[in-house]
C-alpha cells in the first residue's frame, strides 16, 4: 500500500546502520533504493517516515521520486499544492532534481545524492505515458491499458519497431552487464568475509533467525520466577522476560513510540540509536506509531536484525495496515502492546480498548497473545521469537496481576511451555466438572475466584488459560475437545468484545465481556461497574445450569 514502501525502506536503511556499526564498512555498507511516486509522498506515513529518517541521519537512504504530478483522480493539483522539496530539505533531507527521461542527468542526479551525508529524495521529472501521443500525461495512462490502437500510436511515436516481449539485443547485453557487476561485487564481498573464520562466524551468527537461542536465553529466567513468584503488571513481566533476551540475543532491536516508561521495552543492555551511534538496539520513534510499524517490517526483510517496538493497545488502529503487512510479508516482528483493557483506569474510553484485541485475532497469520502473569509472559516472548515467519501481538496490562503458576504445580517444568498450545488447563475441578471458565489476561485469575466460588457450592470447575486462541485453534481436535469439552457449561471471561467466543462456547454457552466503551475510573471499579467479577458472573452460571 502506498506510503509503507518507504517507511519498510527507512526500516532497512536502519537495518543497515545497525550492522554496519558492529561489522564495519568492508561488510556492510549498501544503500537502500526507493522508487516511488506522488501517491506515496502523499500518505501521512510518508510524513512520519522521513522525520524519522531526517532525524537519524540516514545517509545510505535515496529515493527516486516519479515526479508525474497525476494521480488516480487527475492532476496533482487537485488535491495538493504542497512543496514536496522542501518539506523533505525541512525533514533534514538532500534534495536534488533531474529529467527523468534523461538517463545522463538521471546519473547526475544520483551521483550528487550519492555524495551528501543525508537521505536523499532525487525528484525525477517525467510525463506519465511519455510516447502514447493521446494519453501521456494524463490519469488515462495511471491503472487502465492503453489499447491497442493508442499502443500502435506509441509505437510509432517512439520509433519502437521490436516485436512484443522481445528485448534488443544492445539493451539485453546492458542489463546483463549490471548482473555480471553484481557478481564481481558479491566475489569481493565473500572473500572478505572468508578471509577471518571468527567473524564469519560472527556474521552467520547475526544473520540466522534466533529460533533455537530462545529457550536457553529464557529457561532460567523462567526457574526463577517460579521459585519466587511476582505479583506485576504483564508489561513489566514483559520487561523483566526481555532482561535476560536482549542481553543474550543481540539480533533484538526494541523501541518504542514515545512511550518506553509505560510499554516497558527498554533494558539494561540496549543504548540508544541514534545519528552519532548506530550500534545500539534501542530506537526513540517518537508519535509515530504507523511509521514504526512499517519500519519494523523493513528491518526484518532486511535480514539481521529482530525487531519489537511498543505502543498502548488502542494504538494498534493506527499501525493496523502495517501489522496486516507483517502477516502477510511473514515477517516475525513482535509489537509488545500495553494498557490492554479498562483495567488502565483513568484514561478512559479514548484509551480503553475494547474491540482491538478481537480484531487483530482476524488478522491471517498473526498471533494475538495475552498472557496472565508473569510465567505466560515469558512463555509467550519465546514463542513469539520462535516463529519467525509469523508476526505476534503481545497484549499486556497496565495493572498488577498475581502470579498463578511457580514450582508448588503439579506439572512444573520451566522447559515446557504451556501456551504453545495455546490453551491450557490451568486449574482442573476438584468435584464433577460441570463448567469450563476460559479465560485470557488479567480475566485469567478472576475466573480462578469463580471456579473457587462454584467449588463451594458443589460445581466442579475447570480453569482454561488461553493466551492465544491462534495456536489453539491449530491443535488437533482430540486436544481441543479435551480442553472444551462438550458436556460441560463453556463460559469465556475476557475484558473486551464477546464476539468470536462463541466459537469456544458454543450456542449454550456465556460469554463474558465489554461491547460497549468503557469509562473514567480507577480500573478496581470499572471492573466492578462492568461485572468483571465472581459475585457478578458466579450468579449467571447458576442461572444457566438451572435453566
Amino acid at each position: 500500500p502506498l506510503g509503507q514502501g518507504v517507511a519498510m525502506a527507512v526500516g532497512m536503511a536502519i537495518a543497515e546502520r545497525q550492522l554496519n556499526a558492529h561489522f564495519g564498512d568492508d561488510l556492510v555498507n549498501h544503500r537502500t533504493w526507493v522508487i516511488a511516486g506522488d501517491g506515496c509522498l502523499m500518505e501521512g506515513i510518508n510524513h512520519e517516515a522521513i522525520g524519522l529518517a531526517g532525524h537519524l541521519k540516514l545517509g545510505q537512504l535515496n529515493v527516486l521520486w516519479d515526479d508525474n504530478n497525476i494521480t488516480i483522480d487527475g492532476a496533482a493539483d487537485l488535491s495538493t499544492s504542497e512543496d514536496i522539496l522542501a518539506r523533505h530539505r525541512a525533514a533534514g533531507w538532500h534534495t536534488v532534481s533531474c529529467d527523468g527521461h534523461d538517463h545522463a542527468d538521471i546519473a547526475r542526479a544520483i551521483e550528487d545524492a550519492m555524495a551528501d551525508p543525508r537521505p536523499s529524495l532525487i525528484a525525477c521529472k517525467t510525463i506519465i505515458g511519455k510516447g502514447a501521443p493521446n494519453k501521456q500525461g494524463t490519469s488515462a495512462t495511471h491503472g487502465a491499458p492503453l489499447g491497442g490502437d493508442e499502443i500502435a500510436a506509441a509505437r510509432a511515436e517512439l520509433g519502437w519497431d521490436a516485436e512484443p516481449f522481445v528485448v534488443p539485443d544492445d539493451i539485453l547485453a546492458e542489463w546483463r552487464s549490471t548482473g555480471e557487476r553484481g557478481k564481481s561485487e558479491h566475489s569481493a564481498w565473500k572473500s572478505r568475509l572468508d578471509s577471518d573464520a571468527d567473524r564469519r562466524a560472527d556474521f552467520e551468527s547475526r544473520m540466522m533467525n534466533v529460533v533455537d537461542l530462545v529457550g536457553p536465553a529464557i529457561e532460567g529466567h523462567i526457574s526463577a520466577l517460579a521459585a519466587e513468584p511476582k505479583t506485576v503488571a504483564t508489561r513489566k513481566a514483559s520487561e523483566m522476560a526481555l532482561g535476560p533476551l536482549t542481553e543474550k540475543l543481540p539480533q533484538l532491536v526494541g523501541g518504542s513510540a514515545d512511550l518506553t516508561g509505560s510499554n516497558n521495552t527498554k533494558t539494561p543492555s540496549t543504548t540508544p540509536f541514534s545519528a552519532d551511534d548506530y550500534s545500539g538496539r534501542y530506537l526513540y520513534y517518537g508519535i509515530r506509531e504507523f511509521g514504526m510499524a512499517a519500519a519494523m517490517n523493513g528491518m526484518m526483510l532486511h535480514g539481521g536484525v529482530v525487531p519489537y517496538g511498543g505502543t498502548f493497545l488502542i494504538f494498534s488502529d493506527y499501525c493496523r495496515n502495517a501489522i496486516r503487512l507483517s502477516a502477510l510479508q511473514q515477517v516475525g516482528v513482535v509489537y509488545v502492546m500495553t494498557h490492554d483493557s479498562i483495567g488502565l483506569g483513568e484514561d478512559g474510553p479514548t484509551h480503553q480498548p475494547v474491540e482491538q484485541v478481537m480484531s487483530l485475532r482476524l488478522i491471517p497469520n498473526l498471533n494475538v497473545y495475552r498472557p496472565c502473569d508473569t510465567i505466560e509472559t515469558a512463555e509467550c516472548w519465546a514463542l513469539a521469537l520462535q516463529t519467525p515467519d509469523t508476526p505476534s501481538v503481545l497484549a499486556l496490562s497496565r495493572q498488577n496481576l498475581p502470579q498463578l503458576r511457580g514450582e508448588g504445580d503439579a506439572d512444573w517444568a520451566a522447559t515446557s511451555n504451556r501456551c504453545a498450545k495455546g490453551a491450557y488447563r490451568l486449574r482442573a475441578a476438584s468435584a464433577g466438572r460441570k463448567v469450563v471458565l476460559a479465560a485470557t489476561g488479567s480475566e485469567v485469575a478472576l475466573a480462578v475466584e469463580v471456579a473457587e466460588a462454584l467449588e463451594g457450592k458443589g460445581i466442579g470447575a475447570d480453569v482454561v488459560s488461553m493466551p492465544c486462541t491462534e495456536l489453539f485453534d491449530a491443535q488437533d481436535a482430540a486436544y481441543r475437545s479435551d480442553i472444551l469439552p462438550a458436556d460441560a457449561l463453556k463460559v469465556s471471561i475476557e475484558a473486551g468484545a464477546t464476539l468470536g467466543w462463541e466459537r469456544y462456547t458454543g450456542t449454550d454457552g456465556i460469554n463474558i465481556g465489554l461491547d460497549r466503551f468503557g469509562a473514567s475510573a480507577p480500573a478496581e471499579q470499572l471492573f466492578e461497574k462492568f461485572g468483571f467479577t465472581a459475585d457478578a458472573i458466579v450468579p449467571q452460571i447458576l442461572n444457566k445450569l438451572n435453566s
